[in-house]
């Protein structure tokens, strides 16, 4: 048992730090990685497809060994936000329930490690935001980080021969005065200058 103990233990704690260790230190830059910060929050950079599985297999390594630490996790938060009492025997519920629900995901990143999936539990490790409860996002949505690329136009091809410059044929107005005779003008005049007078 003991011979047992001294390679689980090792492994458990170097397996705990490379999980606090950010991911931007263990990425390869390539180009000019002077200009490069060191702490880049992973929103505003795209990872390639590596990194994020990489990044999945480490969040469900971590859910599978830490997600015990949901119990005394929770009872410090419920008694926090209310009384000994409660903190105690809420808090120990609570935590059994994140427990078994950390420890799934962890099973179930564990099963699809091959995609990239965005992390179910949230915050990703139990350590980050303490004070903050345990919550549940979307299942399965995979993590599609576009960047921004540039946007390209065609060039605009000049042409090579000037064509003439087409001038349009204006139609001449056509007369249509005699159409109406005279005493039809005439008559509606009359007619008008009645009715106005009403």
């Amino acid at each position: 048992m003991r011979k047992l103990s001294r390679f689980f233990v090792p492994l458990l704690f170097v397996g705990l730090f490379t999980a606090y260790a950010p991911l931007t230190q263990a990425e390869m830059h390539y180009g000019n990685t002077i200009t490069v910060p060191v702490m880049q929050t992973e929103q505003s950079q795209c990872r390639s497809y590596g990194g994020k599985v990489g990044n999945k297999a480490l969040n469900a390594f971590a859910n599978l060994t830490t997600g015990v630490l949901e119990i005394p996790k929770n009872i410090i938060n419920t008694t926090n936000q209310s009384n000994i009492v409660y903190g105690t025997v809420g808090g120990l519920f609570k935590g059994l329930i994140h427990t078994a629900g950390r420890i799934g995901v962890g099973i179930a990143d564990l099963v699809t490690i091959p995609l990239p999936t965005m992390p179910i539990a949230q915050p990703e490790y139990i350590w980050e935001d303490f004070d903050v409860d345990t919550s549940y996002g979307p299942v399965f949505r995979l993590d599609n980080c576009q960047e921004e690329s540039p946007i390209v136009q065609a060039p605009v091809a000049e042409s090579v021969i000037d064509a003439p410059a087409v001038i349009a044929a204006k139609p001449e107005p056509i007369d249509n005065s005699k159409q109406y005779r005279q005493e039809t003008n005439q008559k509606l005049d009359t007619i008008f200058k009645k009715e106005m007078m009403k």
